[in-house]
This record gives C-alpha cells, structure tokens and sequence, in this order.
C-alpha cells in the first residue's frame, strides 16, 4: 500500500483514467425497446445497454454485459444507468482509450453479448456471470448489430465475450488465455475475431507489458 493507503495498482489504472476525457456517446442503437426476454435481467436493469457508436464502423468491440457503474456520477455512469453500452468509469474508458491509441477511435462501435445489468441476487450492485440461456436470448441483438453493422473485426473483451461470439459460429472457445490476441476467422458472421483480455485486468496487468491489438493487418 502507498502512504496515502491506496494500491499503487489501482492507482496506475486510475492515471490512466485521468487521461483527457472521450467523447461522451449520446446515441444509441436500439433494436428492441421493451425487450423482456429473461425475466431475472428484466427485475434487475435499470436501463437496456444498447450499442453505441457508427454503423458504419470497421471495429466492433463486445463486451459480456454492462456493470452496474455509479448511478450518481455526472458521466460515465455505467450503461445499467445511462442504457449505453461501454460507458462505465473504469472499463467502458479503458476500452475506448486502447482503440483510441490504436487509431480507431472514430471507427468502432461498442456492444455487449447480453445487454441488461445481471445483478446477482444476494448483492444486487454486483454483477454474476450471465446464464447460458441469457445469452442465448440475446445473441439475437448481437448478430443484428453485427449485420447492421457489418465490420472488418469483432474484438471480444474476455472469455465471456469470445465464447459468445465463437457460439454465433457453432464453435467452442478452447483455452482463452492462449487465444487472446490470435485473429481467428469467422465465415458465418464474416468478420475477423480477436480476443482480448477484459479492460479491468489492467488493475493486475500493466498497461504497458499488454500488446496493442494489431487489428490494421487483420482489417
């Protein structure tokens, strides 16, 4: 612990949070407003987390679900509070930040595999691992977005995300840790897969040992 008792880890996630701020997304694309597929999210949202970014973006960065984010901070609330997807304080700039660096700031859209908050029921501001069939349910939104959308790269933000994405493809994920960052093709949803480690991990893995995701020589 530092003399000010904070961790020297977190506080390295958080100089990278006080990076100049992104643009805020103010739209979103919603594909079904009332959508009350499973009723456990359904109980639990405060908002629906729809994409947000062009349709006519080269990248499409999906995430498991949204977090539950700070529903009483001016911005980057979370999307279970702003119904945005990607836009919580931490993970949702992070994220946005990596593919700034990389030069597709302007050219990505952000999703989730399932896209309303899945509170767990003994700790309602903390969220558990969405079921197989939540995911199912939502895979729909997902292959819409990807069709609407229709990308050069789908980057999946950890395990979750890419099994969703690979089931999309009748394909199971075989080892996530010695997949992140090896593009792996997908015919039926044509587009490029890449996974990458979850932005939270960079509390526990330094910015600067984690490789940019090289999407130009994939795209």
């Amino acid at each position: 612990m530092s003399p000010t008792g904070t961790d020297p880890e977190t506080n390295a996630a958080d100089d990278a949070d006080a990076e100049p701020d992104l643009t805020y997304p103010t739209t979103r694309n919603v594909l079904e407003s009332d959508c009350e597929r499973c009723p456990a999210l359904t109980d639990a949202r405060e908002c629906i987390s729809w994409g947000t970014g062009s349709l006519e973006a080269s990248v499409v960065v999906v995430g498991e679900a949204p977090g539950y984010g700070n529903p009483d901070a001016d911005r980057w609330r979370g999307g279970n509070w702003t119904g945005k997807a990607y836009t919580s304080r931490h993970s949702g700039r992070r994220i946005r930040r990596l593919l700034a660096r990389i030069g597709y700031d302007d050219e990505a859209y952000y999703t989730n595999a399932v896209k309303c908050f899945p509170a767990d029921p003994e700790e309602p501001e903390t969220n558990r691992e969405p079921t197989s069939e939540e995911r199912a349910n939502c895979r729909s939104h997902l292959l819409t977005e990807l069709e609407t959308v229709d990308p050069d790269v789908v980057l999946a933000t950890g395990k979750h995300a890419t099994k969703t994405v690979l089931a999309a493809e009748d394909r199971k994920l075989e080892g996530f840790v010695d997949s992140v960052l090896t593009p792996v093709r997908c015919d039926r949803l044509d587009v490029t897969l890449v996974p990458i480690l979850h932005p939270s991990y960079q509390n526990t893995w330094s910015v600067s040992n984690y490789p940019k995701p090289n999407i130009a020589c994939v795209s």
